[in-house]
């Protein structure tokens, strides 16, 4: 019997472990390759091979789920179901659902301050915003909305979340420290998708009805520019450049641009028919993967080419997408 000589092992042992990290590595990408597709009106998630671009699977979720979103450290996959009153997390890898937070309130659409402590979540149908102790989902104050708060963004400091109020066309801010509303500003007609610029200085706001980006300074509470997409401008979704963001333009024939925050101007445009909602971008920057709610289908648009390259059939009202090998979220 042959036995190894202490020094042959140390020089084997990188080799093996190389050898092991390689093996996992090559499992976890392949696990990886999965987006998720959340469909509103079936109540369900749709499981797509990113690389095939096929459906997999079906998952049964809840009553009139409507956003998702991860959890900041992407370990989970938040469902809002808001008739159920309830928060459902699913593993980003596999789709297997992890676990279920009952008594959470009509959550529409969902979000954690940057400094990981509050989770906010706006109740559309009730004209009210709830917010939560982000380590444990505790219910910390209930605050009334004008009318219909639906999308959320946080100033850096997490001092703040603001609120989009669709039906009286206002933007909320509500303190975070004190838990109080902290004031209330008229915006364009039905203002949805909201995002805070690089700078921390301006608020982007989707004006579903004038089709205009509303840049608002909101520490001085002012509109100071309207910058025009198309039709229906509903969603933002940040490139991961820290400077661009896209905008989905909401109708049947449907389109998304590209926002440039250094010159607040529209420097790119691609069709996307079937109304595109909700969008991820690839890590790579290759791809803008969308919903598109009124085609009951998932976009997947060329970044390169500027093209639609992909649809792919889902549920019915697809709202919201998402898959781990994204870019960055902010």
């Amino acid at each position: 019997m042959t036995h190894r000589h202490p020094a042959s092992l140390a020089r084997l042992l990188p080799r093996l472990l190389a050898l092991f990290f390689f093996l996992c590595g090559n499992q976890m990408a392949a696990h990886a390759g999965l987006a998720i597709a959340l469909n509103s009106a079936d109540g369900t998630l749709s499981l797509i091979d990113t690389d095939s671009y096929k459906v997999t699977g079906k998952v049964n979720v809840c009553k009139e789920p409507h956003h998702l979103m991860p959890t900041p450290d992407d370990k989970s996959l938040i469902v809002a179901c808001a008739a159920s009153n309830q928060l459902v997390f699913y593993d980003p890898l596999t789709g297997q659902e992890q676990r279920r937070i009952r008594d959470i309130s009509d959550p529409y659409q969902i979000g954690f301050s940057p400094n990981r402590k509050w989770f906010v979540a706006t109740s559309l149908r009730l004209d009210r915003v709830d917010l939560y102790d982000a380590a444990d989902f505790r219910l910390l104050a209930r605050l009334p909305a004008p009318k219909t708060p639906s999308h959320m963004a946080f100033d850096d400091a997490s001092q703040f979340v603001f609120i989009t109020l669709q039906d009286s066309n206002e933007l909320m801010a509500i303190s975070l420290p004190t838990q109080k509303i902290a004031w209330v500003m008229p915006v364009a007609a039905t203002p949805a998708g909201i995002v805070m610029a690089p700078g921390n200085r301006h608020l982007l706001v989707a004006s579903m009805g004038e089709g205009v980006v509303e840049v608002i300074e909101w520490r001085a509470r002012k509109s100071v520019r309207q910058i025009a997409t198309a039709k229906a401008a509903h969603n933002l979704q940040p490139k991961g450049d820290g400077r661009h963001f896209y905008v989905s333009n909401r109708t049947i024939d449907g389109s998304i641009s590209l926002l440039d925050t250094q010159t607040m101007s529209v420097v790119e445009q691609y069709d996307v028919p079937g109304g595109p909602d909700d969008m991820m971008v690839r890590a790579d920057g290759k791809e803008l993967w969308t919903t598109a709610r009124f085609a009951r289908r998932v976009q997947v648009v060329d970044l390169v080419s500027k093209q639609l390259k992909l649809s792919i059939p889902v549920g019915s009202s697809p709202h919201g997408v998402f898959f781990l090998n994204h870019a960055g979220l902010r």
